[in-house]
């Protein structure tokens, strides 16, 4: 089946290349905007991806550190890390040397081969500490072509009047439409929706209640020995400076889909780089097992949600595409996932004041919301492959797909129909 992968590179940008390069991010941003991105759509495996630059004074577009500025980028793609870079480094190998070339040591003109852009871009790759997938076993190819087969079914319906037919016999006139036009041959190959992993939710269940002694006396540890002497996010959202929080602002509710990308500063010590690699564990143990249904800890509006832990175990970026606005969005992680955030979060320095590791910090809300835009960090440029779909169009156009060409009866051939 096909699966979606993530990369993500951190790669230095040269003294003094900042302004340069944040200029032609700027352009590229804009073309994006106009719906001027030939390579992504050639390349034809890539669902989302962005560039920023982060350790810069934006404005200034000088380093904010007195170290070298860095570049982030990012993308969510069919295959694997060694095709999506070649990919990138051929069919988009303009964009990449006009980026990659205010970065420090990438190839002179006369050395820019698609092996040289390659290699280069490998020695930046960091690993995911944790990877949601809100549609999994699905590419960009079929997401794409189970919409186009949602609509051809819309048009279809509306073509007729269907008064007084029974729900099966609009069915199996819609199966017969479909199998009349060669386009959508590929339907008819079987596809089955993921699945909880009932007997992994159990093991990993059993494994939790062995070690729910240990984790109860590291949670105490944590609490009494760390949580109460740190400091931590008192700020409201008056108190942020409205001009970030403008350009922030600036790059959301362009479609359906949003993005949201964050980065934060470990705590010091190993009790705190242990515990938050523990929940990441949890977490890529958890989310192949439990999230496959794309409702992350119920939340059904994560396309793809990413934890990245680099700069040698000091910093966190967080990356998300969602639908929706960046308020609702975050209201529902408090909602229905409060505790997995704050377990998380507050491992890192500022959070809001938490206790016991999952009580408090995002459930404070006013002060976790201020907190979320005071670490976000602007992107410059993201890419995204279907504008027009939300995660749950997504999903319910491969459920239509799936039930499609089954035997049906005339109760489950009205429940399909109601997926139109």
């Amino acid at each position: 089946m096909n699966q979606q992968f993530p990369i993500t590179l951190v790669t230095p940008v040269s003294a003094n290349n900042e302004k340069p390069l944040l200029d032609y991010l700027g352009k590229l941003r804009l073309g994006l905007e106009e719906n001027i991105h030939e390579s992504f759509e050639d390349i034809g495996t890539i669902h989302f991806a962005r560039w920023l630059v982060i350790d810069t004074d934006i404005e200034k577009g000088v380093s904010s550190l007195g170290d070298m500025s860095k570049l982030i980028f990012t993308s969510n793609f069919d295959g694997d890390i060694k095709t999506q870079l070649n990919d990138l480094c051929t069919t988009a190998a303009n964009i990449i040397d006009n980026i990659y070339c205010y970065c420090e040591g990438y190839p002179e003109v006369a050395a820019r081969t698609p092996g040289a852009r390659v290699a280069y871009l490998e020695q930046w790759v960091v690993p995911p500490s944790a990877f949601y997938r809100g549609a999994p076993h699905r590419s960009l190819v079929q997401i794409r072509n189970e919409d186009r087969l949602h609509n051809f079914i819309l048009d279809f319906i509306g073509s007729k009047k269907w008064n007084g037919i029974k729900a099966g016999n609009v069915k199996k006139q819609i199966e017969e439409a479909v199998k009349a036009r060669p386009e959508f041959d590929w339907a008819r190959q079987s596809f089955s929706m993921p699945r909880v992993n009932w007997p992994g939710m159990i093991f990993l269940g059993l494994i939790l209640l062995l070690l729910s002694i240990p984790i109860l006396i590291w949670v105490l540890i944590v609490q009494y020995g760390y949580e109460r002497h740190d400091e931590y996010f008192t700020m409201k959202r008056s108190q942020l400076d409205e001009k970030k929080m403008s350009i922030l602002e600036s790059y959301e509710d362009l479609e359906i889909p949003n993005q949201f990308s964050q980065l934060v500063t470990m705590k010091t010590g190993r009790v705190r780089l242990i515990t938050f690699k523990a929940f990441m564990l949890f977490a890529r143990v958890l989310i192949p097992f439990k999230f496959v249904t794309g409702k992350l800890m119920g939340i059904p509006t994560i396309h793809y949600a990413r934890w990245v832990l680099f700069d040698n175990n000091k910093r966190v970026l967080f990356f998300s595409n969602f639908d929706g606005s960046w308020q609702q969005y975050l209201g529902d992680f408090i909602d229905q996932s409060g505790w997995g955030l704050t377990g998380i979060f507050s491992n890192t320095y500022k959070f809001p004041k938490t206790k016991f590791l999952i009580s408090g910090g995002a459930y404070d809300e006013e002060h976790f919301l201020a907190w979320s835009r005071h670490s976000e960090v602007q992107t410059q440029v993201w890419y995204n492959a279907y504008p027009h779909l939300s995660i749950k169009n997504v999903n319910n156009n491969s459920q239509i797909r799936s039930q499609l060409f089954k035997n049906s009866s005339e109760k489950k051939a009205a429940e399909f129909l109601k997926l139109i």
